[in-house]
């Protein structure tokens, strides 16, 4: 229909409205520490802890013990609590390499193509004999085609008991293909480095690896157009494609244990040790995950690093710097080991200040979601499932504390129960305790900051609020620069976020707001330099920490205030 009036009339046109605002990308919580398997220093994302455990392993086996890491521990009671999407990055000590596969031959007895597992380490060898190694196998190859399956198996089944992790079908030797081996399976090798200081992945190969367990390390020779015009194979390429057989991956490199270090877990870990681990070899993972813009989470946890011991501090300073640095994460930190006293506890928190950081005190027994063993863990641990509830049960803006959303229920018991006068000393300090109540259970009973200075930020959920809202309308902010810096490019800004501020208020997280972004705060001087400026004025909602009940008695025949 016409928009314009050409003859004498009346037009009726609509606008819409009504449009709903899409919601900030949700990047979940981020956790840093030591898995049994996996790829090493990389970031991985899993959505599940079934996922969790195909991609990263279970239990690690060190003496005539089997344990679990607090990694592992941490991502079951993320997912138990509602989490929907992590990101996990394993850490190691020393140098760590992919298996390769034994040689995947031919008819011609030459190599038609290698796979590499995309877990590192001795653990990703076949004979390692533990539930997590793998073996592949050659099925169905067709000359006549140029086709042929590939499966990946359990490296402890049998040949008349297979257990197919992944099965590829019509797989081909031919670039040109869309069955490409390389294409459908991938070829993407990722690792680490650095320049100048800044972290980040550096890529090789040409296809993104679908599989989760192996990647196309090379290809011997590519069976470039199969076919001739006839869609006949061609004679001298039927060779290549690989016969009917199975493999194991070799070469592996990289113990979860280092020789000659004693791996403590749990209640024991210390300076020297933690799983196995030491606190540098946190660094390169924490420094890459200070990139915004590649990784997005709202909250990030190294459990088995505490700040009471040296070398752990250096590492957890780093860390809480990196989060104040993005403006878009909150650290949780662990301050003691399992047994230290109230004043150690304080002591620790007298030494940091920051808004993007928060602690939590005492150490908690949970169940061990593999061994199924009672064990000690730190708190850090288990806060990143209670910030999933309270964002499910809640709001981001939220306080994750008290009986309706800081309940700890996969909790056995707190180290120490806490009186009310252990409390009072802890939260003086921006400590929050975890309390244990009758009848109740294990529950989070505080939310500072770990700010020294009184303010608003000095509270989890206004840091949360405004790490919520600068995400949002930084995203909208993203799309208007290079546009032109007029009143049109303004009003769009507006009509999307004082729509999203009213519905934050709507949800309890403001009390009041304004956006400015007009003529007067983009003077021309402003728009010369190629600038567009907004301001954004907020007044944060506030949590109700002390209820003061007055129980007034009356005499009889008293005449109640009205």
């Amino acid at each position: 229909m016409a928009e314009v009036l050409l003859s004498p009339g009346v037009l009726a046109r609509e606008n819409d409205q009504s449009f709903i605002t899409s919601q900030p990308v949700q990047a979940g919580a981020a956790i840093i520490g030591p898995a049994v398997k996996g790829p090493v220093g990389i970031p991985t994302m899993v959505t599940s802890y079934s996922d969790y455990q195909n991609k990263f392993g279970t239990k690690v086996t060190s003496g005539s013990a089997e344990y679990t890491y607090f990694t592992s521990i941490a991502a079951y009671n993320y997912f138990q609590q509602g989490g929907d999407t992590l990101i996990v990055t394993r850490v190691a000590s020393g140098s760590f390499t992919s298996a390769t596969s034994t040689p995947v031959s031919n008819s011609l007895d030459t190599t038609a193509f290698e796979l590499e597992t995309l877990t590192e380490g001795t653990i990703a060898n076949t004979d390692t004999g533990t539930p997590d190694g793998i073996k592949w196998e050659i099925v169905s190859p067709d000359t006549a085609s140029g086709t042929f399956n590939l499966l990946i198996r359990k490296s402890n089944d049998s040949n008349k008991d297979k257990v197919v992790l992944e099965t590829w079908t019509d797989l081909t030797l031919d670039p040109n293909s869309n069955n490409y081996v390389a294409k459908v399976i991938g070829d993407t090798k990722q690792s680490v480095t650095s320049d100048n200081g800044e972290y980040y992945i550096q890529y090789s190969g040409q296809y993104t690896n679908a599989s989760r367990y192996v990647r196309v390390k090379s290809v011997g020779t590519p069976t470039l157009n199969y076919f001739d015009n006839t869609g006949t194979a061609k004679d001298a390429l039927t060779g290549s494609i690989p016969v009917a057989m199975s493999g194991t991956f070799t070469g592996g490199a990289g113990s979860n244990i280092p020789t000659g270090r004693t791996a403590n877990y749990y209640g024991t870990i210390n300076n020297s040790d933690s799983q196995g681990l030491v606190a540098g070899d946190y660094s390169d993972s924490i420094n890459l995950l200070s990139n915004k813009d590649l990784f997005r989470y709202n909250v990030i946890v190294t459990p088995g690093l505490v700040r009471k011991e040296t070398s752990h501090a250096a590492e957890l300073t780093k860390l809480v710097n990196n989060s104040a640095v993005r403006g878009d994460s909150l650290a949780i930190i662990d301050l003691v080991g399992y047994g230290a006293n109230i004043g150690t506890v304080k002591t620790e928190a007298a030494g940091v200040d920051s808004s993007y950081a928060a602690t939590y005190w005492p150490w908690l027994q949970t169940i061990d979601p593999d061994t199924a063993g009672q064990v000690w863990v730190p708190a850090s641990a288990m806060m990143p499932g209670v910030f999933a509830f309270n964002d499910r049960a809640g709001e981001a803006w939220f306080a994750p504390a008290g009986l309706s959303r800081g309940g700890l229920s996969t909790v056995l018991r707190a180290e120490r129960s806490l009186t009310n006068g252990n409390r009072n000393e802890l939260y003086t300090k921006n400590v929050n305790p975890i309390a244990t109540f009758p009848n109740t259970g294990v529950v989070v009973f505080g939310q500072k900051t770990l700010q020294k200075k009184a303010s608003a930020l000095d509270r989890v959920n206004v840091r949360r609020l405004l790490i919520t809202l600068k995400s949002f309308i930084s995203q909208i902010a993203d799309n208007l620069v290079f546009e032109q810096n007029t009143t049109a490019t303004r009003n769009n800004f507006l009509s999307q976020v004082n729509p999203y501020l009213a519905s934050v208020q709507q949800r309890q997280g403001l009390y009041a707001f304004k956006v400015v972004m007009d003529d007067s705060n983009n003077t021309p001087d402003v728009i010369d330099r190629n600038q567009l400026v907004g301001q954004i004025f907020i007044q944060p909602t506030k949590t109700a920490e002390f209820i003061y009940l007055d129980f007034n008695v009356m005499p009889t025949g008293a005449t109640f205030p009205a």
